[in-house]
């Protein structure tokens, strides 16, 4: 026996409460359910709980829009989960959410216009099946299992402990400890100062440098602002606005000017670890913005290196030993521990088994539509966020074009929708899911190939550009030939 609803949102994290949010407010008749596969809500900051976790994007872009914000800029995981749990309670999504549902298969029908979705329980094992007209993907781009580790020759001969800050063990004693932690991004840059106090000595291993951006986890124009006595809402709406301004002159700035701009995120480093230290551990090859940057609040992690509790490496592993690794250069690196914030995996669409009309989908031979919608895959679309903004940004915009495109369907009696590339476009070039000239992370080019495709029209890719797409999305046409309905 199965349960139907018009609209069935994968997860519930970040992007799943955000579109359920949506979902209730401008679609009030809809009936909806959220399935969820872990125990509660939150996703990445309900599963990461490794030492100081927290965002490395400042909260009044990363909240939502409809949500003020109210704490530090970077925010914990337990005060983002806080967060979350206010929107849940205040818009009543509880009744909707479905936890320990984990999908294993979806499969829609043009004969029926339906999905079928597969789940089960995974706290009883107990099979559920779900229909639903339209489906929203809400749960995230990488594998909640297990985080990437390259698998470097000599792993096992290793005598200590090796953790991957994605499954870290509830209980490990760091105290007195020699830690050798390899990576170079926001993980490393967050859990560096959390554990450091406690430990011997943290060095930091990385195989090239990246940019940070340190400051002062305060907003002043916020502070401000309360302080003369505007309300939060309105705080909260003058703050992301702001923020967003800076943003998108900075990346400008990355494309027109990268050398001042590379020269200017160097310099706020300096000034953390003084005028003597060699500061080629923290100049990147690479110019920025081709890879996300992480803000570091207060500077911790800086001042952690200055204050010698902390040591940086830039040097590649050639093997590991007994008692830590050995480098190409001819070092050996001693370590009691050994972190892995060597980053994730990337899972397309959360690794489920897709069909249409009994056919398998393979998203790599799909084009994608504004990075959200696929050729061949009707009734359905992806949140998939901003790699040089807020990802939640995207949630909004989004949240107001499904709905939108619920009521169009509603108005014109149509049960399915899907995406086409118009004659006039069919001569386009195809090309990869992004252009990694422009932003490059390893996760993404580890599967680049399991993505799906993006044309040379911008229509037809995520062009990762927040300020264009918050004037283009509401103004999509929906009668345009890129939409097929029935």
């Amino acid at each position: 026996m199965s349960e139907h609803f018009d609209v069935l949102i994968v997860g519930a994290g970040i992007s799943g409460i955000g579109s359920a949010y949506h979902l209730k407010q401008q679609c009030p008749d809809k009936s909806f359910v959220v399935l969820e596969a872990l125990e509660s809500f939150g996703g990445t900051w309900l599963m990461h709980t490794y030492p100081g976790v927290r965002s490395d994007s400042d909260l009044y872009t990363f909240g939502y829009r409809f949500k003020p914000w109210i704490g530090p800029p970077i925010a914990t995981a337990a005060e983002i989960l806080d967060y979350v749990g206010d929107v849940i309670a205040e818009s009543d999504l509880a009744p909707h959410i479905r936890y320990h549902h984990k999908i294993t298969s979806a499969s829609f029908s043009r004969e029926t216009n339906l999905w079928t979705v597969e789940s089960q329980r995974t706290d009883t094992g107990e099979l559920r099946l779900f229909t639903c007209t339209f489906l929203w993907m809400c749960q995230g781009y990488y594998e909640h299992a297990q985080g990437y580790t390259p698998d470097w020759p000599g792993m096992a001969d290793y005598k200590g402990k090796i953790v991957h800050p994605q499954t870290w063990p509830k209980t490990i004693d760091l105290k007195d400890k020699n830690v050798l932690v390899i990576g170079s991004g926001a993980t490393t840059a967050t859990v560096v100062p959390a554990i450091a106090s406690e430990c011997k000595h943290v060095t930091v291993l990385q195989r090239s440098p990246t940019y940070f951006i340190p400051g002062r986890n305060i907003n002043e124009l916020v502070e401000m602002l309360r302080t003369i006595g505007v309300d939060e809402m309105t705080i909260h709406d003058i703050a992301r606005k702001k923020i967003l301004y800076d943003q998108d002159q900075f990346t400008k700035r990355s494309f027109e000017e990268p050398e001042p701009l590379r020269q200017e995120l160097l310099a706020s480093v300096r000034m953390f670890l003084g005028p003597d230290y060699d500061m080629t551990h923290f100049t990147p090859r690479y110019r920025p913005w081709r890879q996300r940057i992480a803000f570091v609040p207060d500077g911790d992690l800086f001042q952690g290196i200055a204050a010698g509790k902390a040591t940086m490496v830039t040097d590649e592993i050639d093997r590991f030993t007994e008692t830590g690794v050995l480098l190409k250069s001819g070092d050996e690196l001693k370590a009691d521990v050994i972190i892995t914030a060597t980053g994730f995996n990337l899972s397309v669409l959360g690794g489920i088994p897709f069909n249409v009309d009994g056919k398998p989908v393979d998203f790599a031979n799909t084009v994608t539509y504004r990075g959200m919608m696929f050729t061949g895959v009707p009734n359905m679309v992806w949140v998939f966020g901003y790699f040089r903004a807020s990802w939640t940004l995207r949630v909004d915009l989004l949240g107001d074009f499904v709905c939108r495109l619920l009521k169009h369907m509603d108005g014109n009696g149509a049960r399915r929708v899907e995406v086409v590339i118009p004659d006039g476009d069919k001569t386009m070039e195809i090309l990869p899911w992004i252009d990694p000239e422009n932003f490059n992370p390893g996760y993404l080019m580890r599967r680049m190939q399991l993505l799906p495709k993006r044309g040379a029209k911008y229509e037809w890719q995520h062009t990762q550009d927040y300020w264009r797409e918050k004037d283009e999305l509401p103004a999509i046409d929906l009668g345009e030939p890129e939409f097929r309905y029935d």
